[in-house]
């Protein structure tokens, strides 16, 4: 990550206009940390408040100018459409259901898109976006963002070349336990399901999950059997989602992922078996990954250490046995898609180590995943197409 190629290409920073994530938002600083960690994007704009007068003062205490503080989402990219020194880039970071709305605005207007998963709430309205994002070209990032981390990158490089031969088993889960007690959780929007989509549990961890899986083994699911439900007593949205899967190779894998798990912080992790070895990564040790190939020694790889594949290190800033985490991971993100749009809006080919970020057509999969998921336990856990 040493050189900036947004400079190399155009010279400036690329200028970005964020979409929520204001006072009291973990999400919303996590964006624009991720933005600023690499210098690839000047923040010019912002509508971080449905309130007018908050989404101002909140925006000017980030460094916004004040005339470029916006009391919606909508005044934002209509306004900053009409600048010669407008906002090229627009990050949406808002509740679920107006993820649709305001991707779709930007696109309209020229701008390239950065968002929050889940895409969007509803399957018509992921494929109507990202029908739109192939008609335009234009750069779509969704930020999956456990898909940032060097090990993780590095286990899809390792799948890549063949290093666990052909795909057979993968197991999957994402545990927490921010909703262990009865009541709302910090964000009651999530538990209105118009507003937080059909399932709670598979919007907000779910599917990043099926991205992480899908990430690393370049498999779709081909049909999933799964079960999702309330495990904490008089909770109405879903909190617990298990699943069996059948890949497009003929692979089998298991889906566990639960916000109710007393305790338990950010168990996010996931095992790829194949017919020459297997690969281990756990998020809440995300510098170790191991390896254990079939009839030889247990191997551990980390960031800039011995084996590292060209993926991963592009993903890695600084030598081997300095910890990177999640910020960085998110970073990755950002950078990459900003590397993206400058090669767009220059003519030029990007690097392809840079367009490994999650785009329009993850989070189309994304979606189908959800729905296919959802529909198959509301049939008693039937196999279900996606």
């Amino acid at each position: 990550m040493s050189d900036n190629t947004v400079f190399k290409l155009l010279g400036r920073r690329l200028r970005l206009a964020v979409i929520g994530g204001g006072p009291g938002s973990f999400i919303g600083a996590m964006h624009r940390q991720a933005a600023r960690l690499d210098d690839r994007y000047e923040l010019v704009a912002a509508a971080l408040s449905s309130d007018p007068e908050r989404s101002r003062i909140t925006g000017q205490g980030i460094g916004v100018a004040q005339d470029r503080c916006y009391p919606s989402g909508q005044a934002l990219i209509d306004a900053e459409a009409k600048r010669p020194d407008g906002a090229e880039v627009v990050a949406i970071m808002t509740p679920n259901d107006s993820h649709y709305q305001f991707a779709m605005q930007a696109l309209e207007r020229g701008l390239d898109v950065i968002c929050d998963k889940p895409m969007t709430n509803t399957l018509a309205e992921a494929e109507a976006l990202h029908a739109r994002v192939q008609a335009t070209g234009l750069v779509f990032c969704l930020t999956h963002n456990y898909t940032g981390y060097p090990m993780v990158r590095q286990a899809k490089a390792m799948v890549m070349t063949g290093e666990l031969g052909d795909i057979r088993l993968v197991q999957v889960e994402y545990v927490q336990g921010g909703r262990a007690k009865a009541g709302p959780g910090r964000r009651a929007w999530k538990e209105d399901p118009a507003r937080g989509g059909p399932s709670l549990v598979m919007g907000d961890i779910g599917t990043h999950a099926h991205n992480l899986l899908r990430f690393i083994t370049g498999l779709e699911v081909a049909q999933v059997a799964a079960e999702l439900g309330s495990i904490v007593p008089d909770r109405i949205t879903h909190d617990y989602a298990g699943a069996m899967l059948r890949l497009t190779n003929g692979a089998r894998g298991s889906f566990w992922v639960t916000q109710a798990a007393a305790g338990i912080e950010n168990g996010l992790r996931i095992r790829v078996s194949g017919s020459k070895g297997s690969l281990e990564w756990h998020q809440e040790h995300p510098q170790v990954l191991q390896f254990k190939p079939l009839d030889a020694p247990a191997q551990v790889r980390t960031p800039n250490g011995p084996g590292t594949l060209p993926l991963a290190a592009r993903a890695s800033r600084i030598v081997a046995g300095h910890p990177e985490g999640f910020h960085e991971a998110f970073a990755n993100l950002y950078t990459d898609a900003a590397d993206a749009i400058a090669a767009r809006r220059t003519g030029q080919h990007a690097d392809p180590l840079s367009l490994h970020f999650p785009n329009a057509t993850d989070g189309l999969q994304g979606i189908r995943f959800v729905a296919a998921a959802v529909a198959s336990s509301q049939h008693n856990g039937a196999w279900t197409a996606l």
